[in-house]
């Protein structure tokens, strides 16, 4: 069985609660790790679309390969293009961290935030939405502090922004593209994106070293 991320509803966000941090007043975890086989999460994800609309749960299956696997694992073997070695899309082989296999059933939303190094995502089947907004638009984006559990991400639900509470929300901006099987996109460090899973779907990721043109934008949002 993998570790699948289950919510009550369709809105997924990554949590991290760090030793001895104190939690945020009332703060309840946006998700839950549960283990699944790709047959038990395959079946969830076949449902009617009824038993998939937003207020009902979800889960998001995931496999990974670490690096401490020595390469050995069988994602490396079906996708030897992301082991630690330089090429197009590994540009820095001392620093990588593993590969990431995502499995979306439809109405997904993985909430909006940005990671801390360079990535390259392939969509291997399915159609997922993705909203780009460059890391200059830190200051429109209601981040969470960088204290708390879901720091990176966005306070704010893109699909019903509250203007009144996020009225700097207006004035961001963002590219969106939909990635079809085969499609390749490349993320560079610190871009924050939103992600829709139109239908059933699988991504493979690769991280690869750290890019430094945002940090002094990004340093200046609070991290």
């Amino acid at each position: 069985k993998y570790s699948t991320e289950y919510s009550e509803s369709n809105h997924l966000m990554f949590y991290r609660v760090r030793e001895n941090e104190k939690k945020p007043k009332g703060w309840k975890p946006p998700i839950q790790s549960v283990d699944m086989t790709y047959d038990e999460w395959e079946e969830k994800a076949s449902q009617h679309h009824d038993q998939m609309s937003p207020d009902k749960p979800h889960w998001y299956f995931r496999v990974n390969a670490k690096n401490k696997s020595g390469n050995h694992h069988f994602l490396y073997e079906e996708l030897p293009f992301f082991k630690p070695k330089e090429n197009f899309y590994i540009v820095d082989k001392s620093d990588t961290r593993g590969i990431n296999c995502r499995f979306g059933m439809e109405g997904n939303i993985a909430e909006t935030h940005f990671d801390g190094s360079r990535n390259f995502i392939m969509l291997f089947g399915g159609e997922r939405r993705y909203i780009l907004s460059s890391p200059k638009q830190c200051p429109h984006l209601g981040l969470y502090p960088r204290s708390h559990p879901s720091g990176r991400h966005s306070a704010i639900d893109w699909t019903n922004p509250d203007l009144e509470a996020f009225p700097e929300f207006k004035n961001a901006f963002g590219n969106e593209v939909v990635l079809q099987a085969g499609d390749v996109l490349y993320l560079p460090t610190h871009w924050f994106h939103f992600i829709v899973s139109l239908n059933l779907n699988w991504q493979c990721n690769a991280r690869s070293g750290i890019t430094d043109e945002y940090y002094k934008i990004i340093k200046a949002c609070g991290f």
